[in-house]
C-alpha cells in the first residue's frame, strides 16, 4: 500500500471516529484518567458490548494507551486512556485535512 493510500485510509478512519457517538464518548471519558471497560461503559452510558467493540476499533487506530493491572481477585484488568484531546477536520477545495491534538 502506498503512503498516499495509507494516509487516505487513516484520515477516513479518523473521520469515522468523529462521526461515531460511542467512539467520541469513549475518547471523552478516558481523556484525563485511565479507566476499565466497565467504568467506560457506565460513564459514557453505553452498552458493555458496544464499549468492547469501539475500544477494539480505537485500539486498532492507535488512539488509546492501554495499561494493565491485577485487581484484588487476582484478575488482569486493562485500563484505557485517550491519546488525543481533540480532532480538527477541514474540507478545503476537495481535500480533507485532519489534525489531531495530542493528550499528554
Amino acid at each position: 500500500m502506498s503512503s498516499k493510500l495509507k494516509t487516505l485510509v487513516k484520515k477516513n478512519n479518523i473521520l469515522e471516529v468523529v462521526a461515531d457517538k460511542y467512539c467520541r464518548a469513549i475518547l471523552d471519558t478516558t481523556m484525563y484518567k485511565p479507566k476499565s471497560v466497565m467504568d467506560i461503559a457506565i460513564d459514557a452510558k453505553i452498552p458493555l458490548s458496544t464499549a468492547y467493540r469501539r475500544l477494539q476499533f480505537l485500539e486498532g487506530q492507535k488512539l488509546l494507551w492501554i495499561s494493565g493491572e491485577i485487581n484484588e481477585d487476582g484478575k488482569r484488568m486493562f485500563l484505557y486512556k485517550s491519546k488525543i484531546r481533540g480532532i480538527r477536520c477541514m474540507f478545503n477545495q476537495g481535500q480533507v485535512e485532519v489534525e489531531m491534538i495530542l493528550n499528554r
